[in-house]
């Protein structure tokens, strides 16, 4: 019965915090006084308690056990000025065909909370200030709005010039001093800023030694996306809109998810121009392009009556969000942007179902029909848009196969033929393939 007052009462405080941001247009001050106890049980609410413990080891579970006393402790460090933060656990993760890894940031559970409640407040401002642009780790936003707009906007506009951003090593190279300045441009609130400045300089620890990057934000942390938004909303974002585009002879647009984003200009000559000023631009900030992985694509709408593969100056296709995009007959004849899942994606993702089902083919046929349905679920509830039935019918097709193949080792006997299998399906039938994601779907009010 207290969860409900809790919740209005904050979410009042965030719309008063937005509300001022859309009417001061000055750095806002005294914004710390709207965390209290509510504020951080609720920031505890948002903060996923399966996460990985940090370098303290301690679970959600452990510090749930004495939550308000733990709440109450961390309120009094942060509004004093004496919490420390602590340093983050550094992991790898595999990246792409699972060669390279990427280092992930763990923070302790503690400061995963803290970093929840600031960038609530930080999150009610810059919302304000953010541009439609941008669809990473903002409220009512997501890759498939990304993945929407780019669709909608290149056949609006007839296709273009596109040209994919890859920054190198984002999360590591962001310059902190750029950081701080852009933030004291919107905050001037020293509890708020004190604190990302204490986890700005907290260290890694990595195979037991502790680090001290000088540069970036631990890529893992609950507010670095937050901070990664306010840097490329700057570097990016707001100079492609007031400068870029107002320059150019053309049409153009911009679509952003985190430091994954494409530019699309209708005309080659302007987008060559964007395209060497984009190292210019980004190296002022302290960041470096990729040389080999950003790149300039010709994807220019076919005329109407054209053959597929009319010449050899055809279109390329477009990998962004794990989506290949490309130009391509519709059924009623009209030339569409579709998009099918990406060739690395669909066979990591294969890899990793052949994985598990050979990990886990002793378990009970009625367990592993659960998890393996679970996670094919779970393959739909991302790659399941429109246009790209045939990639997940293949794909629900190929992790039949391996399933199939791994039952068919649990022992020297237990060998299934297609007919044998084909009926344990009628018992144990795996998800069919399904847009979750449909253009056609009416959404729900």
């Amino acid at each position: 019965m207290t969860s409900t007052p809790r919740l209005n009462s904050i979410t009042t405080k965030l719309e008063r915090i937005a509300r001022l941001a859309r009417q001061i247009p000055e750095p806002l001050d005294n914004l710390a006084h709207n965390i209290d106890i509510d504020w951080l049980r609720e920031a505890c609410v948002r903060t996923r308690k399966d996460g990985a413990p940090g370098v303290d080891g301690q679970t959600a579970a452990e510090y749930a056990a004495n939550l308000e006393a733990n709440l109450q402790s961390l309120l009094d460090r942060a509004k004093s000025g004496n919490y420390r933060a602590p340093p983050v656990r550094r992991a790898e993760i595999p990246k792409g065909d699972g060669r390279e890894t990427r280092p992930i940031g763990i923070p302790t559970y503690e400061d995963k909370i803290l970093q929840r409640a600031v960038a609530m407040v930080l999150e009610a401002v810059y919302e304000q200030s953010f541009l439609d642009c941008s669809h990473g780790f903002r409220p009512n936003r997501s890759a498939h709005r990304a993945l929407d707009a780019l669709r909608d906007q290149m056949m609006g506009m007839h296709g273009g010039w596109v040209i994919d951003l890859d920054i190198r090593r984002f999360f590591d190279t962001l310059d902190r001093g750029h950081l701080r300045e852009m933030l004291h441009r919107r905050v001037r609130d020293g509890v708020l800023l004190r604190l990302v400045d204490k986890w700005l300089r907290a260290g890694v620890l990595e195979k037991g030694t502790l680090l001290h990057p000088h540069t970036g934000t631990p890529q893992g942390g609950v507010i670095s996306p937050l901070l990664a938004n306010v840097y490329l909303h700057d570097v990016l974002d707001v100079w492609f809109a007031q400068e870029v585009l107002p320059r150019l002879k053309g049409a153009g647009f911009l679509v952003r998810y985190a430091d994954d984003a494409v530019l699309v200009l209708r005309r080659k000559d302007d987008a060559d121009t964007v395209m060497t000023m984009l190292p210019k631009r980004f190296g002022a900030y302290g960041l470096q392009l990729h040389p080999e992985k950003t790149r300039m694509v010709r994807c220019l709408r076919p005329e109407k009556y054209a053959a597929p593969d009319r010449s050899s100056d055809r279109n390329g296709t477009i990998d962004y969000l794990v989506f290949t995009h490309y130009w391509a007959l519709s059924r009623n004849g009209n030339w569409v942007v579709k998009r099918k899942t990406a060739s690395d994606r669909f066979s990591r993702s294969l890899r990793r179902a052949n994985e598990w089902c050979r990990d886990h083919r002793h378990l009970p046929l009625p367990e592993q029909h659960r998890i393996l349905g679970r996670k094919i679920q779970g393959h739909y509830a991302y790659y399941g848009i429109t246009g790209n039935s045939p990639a997940l019918s293949r794909f629900l097709h190929e992790v039949r196969r391996i399933w199939k193949t791994w039952l068919s080792r649990r022992s020297q006997r237990g060998y299934l033929d297609w007919p044998r299998f084909n009926r344990l399906l009628k018992r144990y039938p795996l998800p069919p393939a399904r847009a979750v994601h449909s253009i056609y779907r009416v959404a729900n009010p």
